[in-house]
């Protein structure tokens, strides 16, 4: 016998929710994965051995007293979010660039942007990529949070081999769950972490002995290339109640050749000033620029803030990161660039602005077109 209509209508209905019911539990055990793992046995205790380390907070601090959040600033920037510019995103697409990665930068130095702070750096031989964030949203969520402006401008399996995959910290927008899998698959490169972020890459299956867990001042070796985890000013957290307890680097590479010094997210202190004077001089510097507010103005540099660093630091061109790629403050999405130009400009320094997936090869290569302007008549 036909069932009935009313039945037949009853079914779909029941078939439509157990699939929504199995895709929301999908997605939350995706979700929870993503927050990564926590502090215990003996990555615990080794943290607990840093002299970063709180015994009294149970947590790492900042190389000077930091806020988070500057006095009264929570009210302003939650209003702030509710009040966003029409231009907080791009309003057409985004030029990118296919890396072209098959010969060797001819200088031995060359850095190519894939967005944000992704960065390919190819120094002496060596081959590092930076904070590869492959996922499509800066998120733990696979349907919310911000959203890349421009696809990924290399595959991750088109990646030239790679040496070792370095971490500034463990926020969504560095650390990324998906990047970290697949490279994990795709590559036998080794992961440079700060203390503590190896417990995430040790829950999504990174077995220890590619895991490479730096304190400040911590130094690696591979192939000639000292690779130095360095103070910076910040802090970490994937959930509601890790914050501070994995510690957030800057990282700098010195070569037989060639240095280099890649900020993280920090903000400013006069700890760029040691770090200059142990490693540099320093063929290229990479600030944070994006994702700037005055609330912020102790974990974030923004233009400002990133030209001040630059200037305490004896490199020869200063190279902007952390913008470009994902909404992730309160302002236009080419203000911290048009910020960064005019007053790099007005100081008269040396600058570059890739557009993804350009590179960038001191002496040789050096882009500084406007390719962010993408409205102007």
């Amino acid at each position: 016998m036909n069932a009935s209509p009313y039945l037949r209508v009853a079914l779909l209905i029941a078939a439509a929710t157990l699939v929504a019911l199995l895709l929301v539990l999908l997605h939350s055990t995706a979700w929870l994965a993503s927050l990564g793992g926590s502090l215990e046995g003996e990555r615990l205790e080794r943290a607990m051995a840093s002299p970063n380390w709180s015994a009294e907070e149970n947590i790492f601090l900042n190389p000077v007293e930091t806020s988070v959040m500057e006095p009264g600033g929570t009210w302003e920037t939650t209003r702030g979010w509710f009040s966003k510019p029409a231009d907080s995103v791009p309003s057409r697409e985004l030029p990118t660039n296919s890396p072209d990665l098959a010969s060797p930068p001819v200088s031995g130095l060359r850095l190519t942007w894939l967005g944000h702070s992704s960065t390919l750096l190819e120094i002496d031989g060596v081959r590092l990529l930076l904070d590869p964030v492959f996922s499509e949203r800066a998120s733990p969520s696979t349907i919310l949070g911000p959203k890349r402006f421009h696809p990924l401008v290399i595959q991750p399996d088109e990646l030239p081999t790679l040496d070792a995959v370095i971490i500034s910290h463990d926020h969504y927008d560095h650390l990324d769950m998906q990047a970290v899998k697949d490279l994990l698959h795709l590559s036998d490169a080794l992961f440079l972490v700060p203390l503590g972020v190896g417990a995430h890459l040790e829950r999504w299956g990174v077995p220890d002995e590619r895991i490479v867990e730096l304190n400040w001042w911590d130094e690696h070796d591979i192939k000639g290339l000292t690779i130095a985890a360095t103070p910076s000013r910040h802090f970490t957290g994937r959930g509601l109640f890790d914050r501070f307890e994995t510690l957030w680097a800057s990282w700098t590479f010195v070569g037989p050749e060639h240095r280099v010094f890649f900020s993280g997210d920090t903000g400013f202190f006069d700890g760029f000033k040691d770090i200059a004077k142990r490693y540099g001089p320093f063929d290229i510097a990479m600030y944070e620029i994006g994702a700037y507010h005055p609330a912020w103005g102790q974990i974030h540099l923004g233009p400002e803030g990133a030209l001040d660093a630059f200037e305490s630091m004896d490199a020869a061109i200063v190279m902007p990161i952390h913008w470009g790629s994902f909404d992730l403050g309160m302002h236009s999405w080419t203000e911290p660039i048009e910020t960064f130009v005019s007053l790099a400009e007005e100081r008269g320094h040396q600058w570059v602005t890739p557009a993804p997936g350009a590179s960038v090869e001191p002496g040789v290569t050096e882009p500084r077109s406007p390719w962010w302007r993408i409205n102007d008549p």
